[in-house]
Formats: structure tokens, sequence, C-alpha cells
């Protein structure tokens, strides 16, 4: 079997959507560790999101950073085109829908992966559209975000992401849709983590309940920080 014929074969995309699947939950793990700078403000009183906007501004900066996140794109959009693959093969694959099984196996989310990746992907524009965006390509496209310096760190000068993310998250309706996207990319991940392990054969009964708990943690923190950062800028704790 050539390389060409293993990657297009069932078998050759599951490996290709657990590398990236792993990729993405590591992603998310520093995604979620930078966004959670912006409660500094909670804590500190004239942080006024310039811990968040310092950091920010690094990893937008950072060559080696900008680089893996061109690889991060490649990867997002591999698994994602991926895992619709599969599940179209595996729904036509299947001579009687769900609807009309007698017997369902499995939980609903581990049944419903291309439903909860495509809520997913449309989360995933709105959020690109709000903060990546307007950084990278801001002018003609999009507004620019707003510059600001930062006294705590030598009068630097960077992009305003805190601001932003404080009046993108004033609309209710915008509140509600990221935290319903969280949501559904909880409800992702509780299935994927396990499947990305199971994937490559790490599912051996004797380590396959720690990794199932560890799937749940990091779900539960991954996304309860995710999903408290636009409620808390809508109700004002942090400003």
């Amino acid at each position: 079997m050539t390389w060409k014929q293993f990657f297009t074969s069932s078998l050759g995309k599951k490996y290709v959507m657990g590398f990236t699947g792993f990729f993405l939950i590591f992603f998310l793990i520093i995604h979620c560790t930078l966004n959670s700078m912006i409660f500094f403000d909670l804590f500190y009183e004239d942080d006024n999101g310039q811990t968040f906007n310092h950091w920010a501004h690094f990893f937008g900066t950072n060559f080696f950073i900008r680089a893996m996140e061109y690889g991060l794109f490649i990867g997002l959009l591999l698994h994602i085109y991926q895992g619709l693959v599969l599940w179209n093969m595996n729904r036509k694959a299947r001579p009687i829908g769900y609807a009309e099984q007698k017997y369902r196996r499995g939980k609903w989310y581990s049944r419903s992966m291309g439903l909860l990746g495509t809520l997913i992907l449309l989360f995933l524009i709105l959020h690109l559209w709000h903060f990546w965006t307007p950084s990278r390509f801001g002018g003609s496209l999009v507004p620019a975000l707003q510059e600001t310096t930062l006294p705590e760190y030598n009068n630097q000068p960077v992009h305003n992401i805190y601001y932003q993310m404080l009046s993108v998250f004033q609309s209710p309706l915008v509140v509600i849709v990221y935290t319903l996207g969280v949501i559904a990319l909880g409800w992702h991940l509780l299935h994927g983590f396990q499947s990305a392990f199971q994937t490559f054969g790490l599912n051996h009964k004797k380590y396959m309940g720690l990794i199932n708990g560890l799937g749940i943690v990091y779900t539960i923190v991954i996304c309860g920080l995710f999903a408290l950062m636009p409620v808390a800028f809508y109700l004002n704790w942090i400003n």
C-alpha cells in the first residue's frame, strides 16, 4: 500500500484525525492559558489587560509561534475535512438511520461528531472574524484593532486585543453564540479526547479509565474557562 492509498483509506483518515486531534488538544491548552490572563484584572486593579495584551503580542509576533499558527490552521482544516469525510462515510455505510435503529450504541455525542464539528466550525469562523482577522489584516477588510502602550512593559506598543474582547462581548447575542460554541466544543472533546488515544491503540483496559477521567477533567477546565470569558466581560466582572 502506497502512502497515498494509506492516507485516502478509512484507516489513514482515522490516523490523520487522531494526530491532528492531539495537536489541537495541545493548542487549546496554550490558547486557554493565554486567554485566561484576562483574569489578572480581577487580582490587580492596575493591570487593565496589560498582562494579556503583552503575551498576546508576544505570541502574535514570535516567528516560531507564527509558524506553528499556520501549521495549526492546516491541521485544523485537515481535521475538519477528514472528520466530515469519515462522518459521511459512516453515515452511508449504515443501511438504517440512527433514528430508525431499535438499539443505539454509544453516547449521543460520539454519534454526532459531524454535527458538533459543523457547529464548532461556524463558531470558529465567528471567532476568527472578531479577533484573528483584525489583528492580522485590519484596515481594508475589517476595522483594525486599537493600539495601546503597556507602562508595566517598558511602554511597549501593542494591539489592544483586551479592549476588543471587552467590546465584542457587550452583545448578549454574541455571548450566547460563544457559550453555545464552547458547549459544542465540550461535547466534541468528551469523545475526541479518548478517541485520539484509541486510534493509536492506547486503549488498554488498565489505563483507559485514567484516560477517560483525564479527558473529562480536561474538557471541564478548558471549556469552563473559555465559557467564563465572554460571561465575565458581559457581566463587568472584568473591565
